[in-house]
């Protein structure tokens, strides 16, 4: 075992997967105080946050997109470089999150028609959609610098605003969803506004740290020209994959949940308590893969190719073993969650055979994680993962999962079972283009 890869490894991975285990704290802070208001709220929130889901499937897209050129360009040490694929990226990232707090502010009831049928949840979520709409604009500009920031040696610094901010957000939960101290209680309302202040509080701070030139300066003039070059180009070339890729997972993740919400306010409250709970602990693979992409794309950039390979076969390796570790660890926690949450019965049951699931599932999804968000997009190889995700999900799970529910009329946890089968269903595929190494390439000018 090469102790300096892991060594290096883990000093990327620690900060990153404490940011995602933070901003997954934040969902299960808003899950467990709406759940003490009532069942609808829970399922409401649940839906409703699956804007912010699709949205960050935008800007997700955009930030892999700089982390494939900026990670090669920081390699091989062209600060210019890295300075304009920010700009490029954030330029993207403000015009996307600028349309979805326009949508959200509009149309919010039209948009939580889209997920359920129930006119209760759409009247509840559609207050929460309006009160939340200018977190999504702000969501793009601090997202956009934390990735820029860990492709740049400035993980921790990340990793404490955005940790601050998760601590502010999930205090602001509570003194505004029931009303402590001076301030009012506004219920689910409370929560959305907890999540606007808070990202307030994270823009304000990633303006004073550029300011203090403690990161990677905007430059605000390539945001609204061309930066010259053929550098736009290839930051286009290789984000449109990542893009469409992002969209079509994300978009078959969130048809999960738009079944779910046709099944009821049980199967959905059940639903949202175990993806809060697997996000949770899917936070260290997650935190691997980008870890695993910023890495082999220095080395990449330096062209140490073979030495590349050599270290993509161990986090391979590492990532099943990430996963089934991930997978007892929710096992063990799945007494201690069906003690806590307080569902009714029938939801209840839903949600005990969803953790069983999630305890199987968390192990294909560090593997295909690791390998289609981190080794591949490393050298530029952002394709595959777009047709692989878009075909397991479009052509098998969903449609499945759709005839299950609405034509065989299954109940719902054999509905979700269809529904954890897209991370296996597609790791033959995975795995062969794996060992074809085309992502084992220099891209750098």
């Amino acid at each position: 075992m090469n102790k300096k890869l892991y060594k290096d490894l883990f000093t990327i991975v620690t900060p990153i997967a404490f940011q995602y285990l933070m901003s997954s704290l934040v969902s299960a802070s808003d899950a467990f105080m709406l759940g003490f208001l009532d069942q609808d709220s829970l399922s409401a929130s649940s839906l409703a946050g699956q804007i912010a889901f699709v949205y960050s499937l935008f800007f997700g897209a955009f930030i892999s997109g700089c982390n494939v050129l900026a990670a090669q360009y920081w390699g091989k040490k062209d600060n210019v470089a890295v300075e304009k694929v920010l700009a490029v990226t954030m330029r993207f990232s403000l015009l996307v999150g600028a349309v979805f707090t326009l949508a959200a502010l509009t149309a919010p009831e039209a948009i939580m028609h889209l997920f359920t049928s129930d006119s209760d949840l759409i009247a509840i979520g559609g207050r929460y959609l309006r009160t939340v709409a200018l977190s999504y604009v702000l969501m793009g500009f601090s997202q956009t610098y934390f990735g820029i920031m860990k492709v740049c040696d400035n993980a921790k610094l990340s990793s404490l605003i955005g940790s601050l901010a998760v601590v502010l957000n999930i205090i602001l939960n509570g003194c505004l969803i029931f009303g402590l101290g001076f301030f009012p209680k506004m219920g689910i309302g409370g929560a959305a506004l907890a999540t606007v202040l808070a990202r307030v509080f994270e823009t304000v701070f990633v303006i004073v740290v550029i300011l203090r030139g403690k990161c990677t300066p905007l430059r605000i003039k390539w945001m609204f020209s061309s930066v010259g070059g053929t550098l736009e180009k290839e930051y286009i070339h290789y984000t449109l994959p990542v893009l469409f890729n992002q969209l079509g997972w994300g978009g078959g993740v969130t048809m999960y949940s738009v079944i779910m919400g046709h099944l009821g306010s049980d199967a959905t409250a059940a639903n949202s308590i175990a993806g809060i709970v697997r996000s949770i602990i899917a936070s260290l693979c997650w935190g691997i893969a980008s870890g695993v992409g910023i890495i082999l794309g220095g080395m990449l950039g330096r062209n140490e190719l073979e030495k590349a390979k050599k270290a993509g076969g161990s986090f391979v390796r590492f990532s099943i073993f990430i996963g089934a570790a991930s997978g007892l660890v929710i096992l063990a926690l799945t007494p201690l969650v069906l003690h806590v949450i307080h569902l009714n019965d029938t939801a209840q049951g839903y949600l005990k055979y969803m953790m069983l699931m999630a305890c199987y599932y968390i192990i294909g999804n560090s593997l295909n994680s690791t390998i289609i968000s981190g080794i591949f997009p490393s050298g530029g190889d952002t394709r595959f993962g777009m047709f692989c995700d878009i075909i397991t999900l479009w052509c098998v799970v969903v449609p499945l999962g759709m005839i299950g529910a609405f034509l065989l009329k299954l109940p719902v946890p054999a509905v979700a079972f269809i529904l954890t089968l897209d991370e296996f269903v597609k790791i033959p595929a995975v795995y062969k283009h794996y060992m074809k190494y085309k992502w084992l390439k220099n891209i750098t000018h």
